[in-house]
């Protein structure tokens, strides 16, 4: 790859959301993962499950939690109730 794509590259790497350059960062680990060979982590994961401790290793997802709605409660807040079962 020439200098000046790769400069285009990074260069348009500033107008991507958080979410799109999380996307691309998986997929550049895939692509580096299947040209390389298994990462460290990788053979890790896969001696766990190769050994029976695991059954299977969950990824992390990255798309964005959506807006919560607060739940309204009567009474005292919930930390002051757990506070005073605690002593």
């Amino acid at each position: 790859m020439t200098q000046a794509i790769l400069t285009q590259i990074i260069n348009q790497l500033e107008m991507l959301e958080p979410e799109e350059l999380q996307q691309l960062n998986q997929k550049i680990k895939q692509y580096l993962t299947k040209r390389n060979g298994l990462d460290p982590q990788d053979a890790f994961h896969k001696s766990l499950i190769n050994s029976g401790i695991i059954k299977k290793i969950k990824t992390p997802s990255y798309k964005p939690i959506t807006e919560r709605q607060l739940v309204q409660i009567e009474g005292k807040p919930i930390s002051e109730t757990i506070i005073e079962e605690r002593r």
